[in-house]
């Protein structure tokens, strides 16, 4: 039986105007727009969410309006982590009330915990709040790592533990996550490069910021997995790694993925400052990027 925390997880984006208040309505159109093309769930008020600007009335609002599109076609998972083990929790009960599947809960930022502080801070949060979590590592983003010790420790002591978002890139540290914990938690791709690696290893899925602009491409890549199309699967990943590499790795995400959902036609609004939008270069790469998908330049781009 397929867990509602397998497949392709949408961290998506919240569309603001150019003032950088919240567009609801906006968020509303890209809500169907991400489920008519397959994933499996969408995760608010993520990093690709913008949630470390977001005030915490304005997650709950934004997870309410996720929830009330999705209709539970879809597995919700809200972005609940914040610096401090206190607003963590209540962030994370305050989405529990609103109905969510489980909370995706970031490593503390800003200051960088010991690994006996980080290791209290998810025990202390998991023995506070009766909701599935998964961790979430994101390097990128906070400096260091969530180790698969540390992982480990949590998923065999807590049962509210359902899975990790490995967003590091590091197939070593995932292959390590996956052997400790594979058959207990689902082990998650975060970054489009591993996703391929990380199911035949023996992960559960991925939670990728293409997503956000491909939704059906990155759906499709773990179809093709599924039904064992491993050649389709590979072709699938190579396209999904290229188009990674100008949206996420080589411009600030953040805008680069507005600008190709915005291309693409979908209202996804503007960053909030101090993110700005994409200068004209930047802009004109991503608009020769889209051409060359939709004239069927794919599955090996030449970028």
């Amino acid at each position: 039986m397929k867990s509602k925390f397998e497949g392709v997880f949408v961290p998506h984006i919240t569309p603001f105007t150019e003032k950088g208040e919240i567009d609801f309505e906006a968020l509303r159109v890209c809500v169907h727009f991400w489920i008519e093309g397959g994933v499996e769930g969408l995760m608010p008020c993520g990093s690709n969410g913008e949630a470390p600007y977001m005030a915490r009335e304005e997650r709950q609002k934004i997870i309410a309006t996720v929830l009330e599109e999705a209709k539970n076609s879809v597995t919700v998972v809200a972005g609940t982590g914040a610096p401090s083990t206190w607003e963590t929790i209540q962030l994370t009960k305050e989405a529990m009330d609103l109905g969510v599947d489980a909370a995706v809960v970031v490593t503390p930022y800003y200051y960088r915990p010991s690994n006996r502080e980080l290791t209290a801070h998810y025990k202390t949060i998991l023995e506070n709040v009766d909701l599935p979590i998964i961790l979430y590592s994101v390097p990128k983003f906070t400096g260091y790592a969530l180790e698969p010790s540390t992982i480990a420790e949590l998923a065999n002591e807590y049962s509210n533990v359902v899975g990790v978002k490995d967003s590091g890139g590091n197939i070593a540290t995932i292959t390590e996550t996956i052997r400790l914990v594979g058959k207990k938690i689902a082990v998650l791709a975060g970054t489009a490069d591993v996703v391929l690696p990380t199911l035949v290893l023996g992960g559960k899925g991925a939670v990728i910021a293409v997503a956000n602009a491909y939704p059906k491409l990155c759906a499709s890549l773990h179809k093709a997995y599924r039904e064992a199309d491993i050649r389709k699967a590979a072709k699938l990943q190579r396209t999904i790694t290229c188009i990674n590499e100008i949206l996420v790795r080589r411009y600030n995400q953040l805008s680069a993925i507005k600008e190709a959902m915005r291309l693409l036609g979908l209202p996804a609004g503007y960053p909030r400052k101090p993110a700005l939008p994409l200068g004209e270069t930047e802009k004109a790469e991503i608009k020769s990027l889209l051409k060359r998908l939709n004239t069927g330049l794919k599955p090996d781009l030449n970028l």
